[in-house]
């Protein structure tokens, strides 16, 4: 729920709300704040090891990437995909953080919104599990879906590869990026 930390009214509704729909899938459910793990990487290790699914929730990508780059999440992650230990999922945020890069997400997220306890510090660098930017919210009924014209803009204007995403659709990556699948 990190990437909404700037937004404490909202982020507790969501919370509620995304633990009640993964409750009703059958799915076993423990919140992790990251700001808990926030320079103990090693115990947030030891929490991960005891999950074999991350959900990580939709908000501002560029508070989203600090929280996981001061918990040691983002380093956690690559390592325990890379070994086949968990499964990444989530929306908005989550998917376009995957990318090389946050640059062109200024068009959509605001880089400087800092929330107390994070460092004004913006982490540009992506988690680099895809070799392509994700542009979320396309052509979709979504407040966001118009800034996110000026995002392709960048990334066409730069030859940087992307895919689209409307609201509803997934990427499914299966077995190192020799597979990726979009689905929906």
């Amino acid at each position: 729920m990190n990437a909404l930390d700037n937004r404490p009214e909202d982020r507790e509704r969501w919370r509620v709300g995304q633990l009640r729909k993964l409750e009703a899938l059958g799915l076993t459910v423990r919140d992790l704040d990251l700001q808990d793990f926030f320079g103990a990487p090693n115990r947030l290790r030891e929490a991960l090891r005891e999950h074999d699914m991350v959900w990580i929730n939709g908000g501002n990508a560029f508070i989203l990437r600090r929280a996981m780059k001061l918990s040691g999440m983002d380093a956690q992650i690559i390592d325990l995909l890379e070994r086949d230990e968990i499964v990444y999922a989530g929306f908005s945020a989550a998917a376009v953080i995957i990318s090389q890069s946050l640059r062109g997400l200024e068009a959509v997220d605001d880089p400087h919104d800092v929330p107390d306890g994070y460092p004004a510090e913006i982490e540009w660098n992506g988690l680099g599990i895809l070799p392509f930017a994700i542009v979320v919210h396309y052509k979709s009924n979504h407040s966001e879906s118009a800034a996110v014209e000026k995002e392709i803009e960048h990334y066409e204007r730069l030859n940087i590869p992307y895919r689209t995403l409307r609201d509803g659709e997934v990427f499914v990556v299966r077995g190192g990026l020799g597979s990726i699948e979009k689905v929906g």
